[in-house]
């Protein structure tokens, strides 16, 4: 019994003093999961749906799967910028012809849901929340909005999973296997033609966590995760595109994570990108606009920390559905 404990203390610990939140490679392609201000950004439903296999080749290391919609409410959703004056055939957000005649959207509602669903060892974790935001018209040009999301994190420990000295302790019945928290985070998202800045928290509720019913043991907590990005459009000629962004994470008392990005957009077919995450990994990026309905991103993370011994790499693929896209637009506006 003794080890058992052990064993949930080291668990607890981790979850206390490590990013207890899913990572993303693709966060610049769906900004969404770590800000809800970006609720109702478009004028069409943004659906996506992903996975996430990190340190492939590493036994019991972290997957993620996730799915996320957002929308824009009432009828403002349907506002009347440069797009709808242009063509089908050459009404591309993409182009430096947008940008120059882009008008900033309405003030409006926007809402979304998002689930979460990650596993590392025999720890689970489903967080699923409802989201809002407000886009207020700065000027023609900017819009500004402010976001909340909330819900549920549900954590589960899978004692099955584990071995045990006295595998029948009767003090096993006594272990806290499932534990429902409730989740709540913030947000605010700047954004233009060009730009876009945000800052948000996530998981911003004090909760204790443990898995034990010995209070000698209860010293877990979740801790609060803040966001900081920021990224503009820069046009190489009338059909090629570079975007440069970076984003800080913030979970103390970790070390401040810095991520540095790159993507060059290829009219409205095809995307290709880089990022490089101090000590950590270096990663590359392809997007993929099948049609004005779907779009498929994938990206593979090079481990530079000490892991690549036993490490594979990261995979990450998701999938984007633009649904009642009646402007047909071929890729995404605000997110480029």
């Amino acid at each position: 019994m003794k080890k058992y404990l052990l064993l949930l203390s080291f668990l607890v610990s981790v979850s206390a003093f490590s990013q207890q939140k899913p990572q993303y490679t693709q966060y610049i392609f769906n900004q969404y999961l770590l800000n809800p201000a970006l609720s109702g950004i478009e004028n069409y439903i943004d659906f996506k749906a992903g996975y996430r296999k990190q340190w492939a080749g590493v036994a019991d290391a972290p997957q993620t799967t996730f799915v996320s919609a957002n929308w824009a409410l009432g009828d403002q959703q349907l506002w009347s910028n440069a797009l709808t004056s242009f063509p089908e055939q050459t009404g591309n957000p993409m182009d430096r012809n947008y940008t120059q005649n882009y008008m900033s959207s309405p003030s409006h509602h926007g809402m979304g849901v998002t689930a979460v669903l990650d596993k590392t060892g025999p720890l689970k974790r489903l967080d699923a929340n409802l989201t809002y935001a407000y886009h207020l018209q700065l000027n023609s040009h900017l819009n500004l909005s402010a976001g909340v999301a909330a819900g549920i994190s549900s954590i589960s420990l899978d004692i099955n999973a584990l071995t045990f000295d006295t595998p029948y302790d009767p003090a096993l019945s006594r272990a806290l296997v499932n534990q429902v928290k409730p989740d709540l985070s913030m947000g605010l998202w700047l954004y233009g033609a060009r730009l876009f800045a945000g800052i948000s928290a996530q998981q911003i509720l004090p909760q204790k966590l443990s898995f034990s019913g010995d209070n000698q043991y209860n010293q877990g907590k979740e801790v609060p995760h803040f966001f900081a990005t920021a990224g503009y459009k820069f046009f190489v000629d009338e059909e090629i595109a570079v975007i440069p962004s970076v984003m800080v994470k913030y979970v103390q008392p970790s070390p401040t994570s810095v991520d540095l990005n790159v993507k060059f957009a290829f009219k409205d077919k095809l995307w290709l990108g880089g990022s490089y995450r101090k000590d950590d990994s270096f990663s590359a990026m392809a997007g993929f606009n099948i049609s004005k309905l779907v779009n498929l991103t994938y990206s593979y993370d090079f481990t530079t920390s000490e892991l690549n011994q036993v490490s594979n790499g990261s995979h990450e693929i998701v999938l984007g559905l633009l649904l009642n896209n009646i402007y047909k637009v071929p890729s995404y506006i605000r997110m480029w």
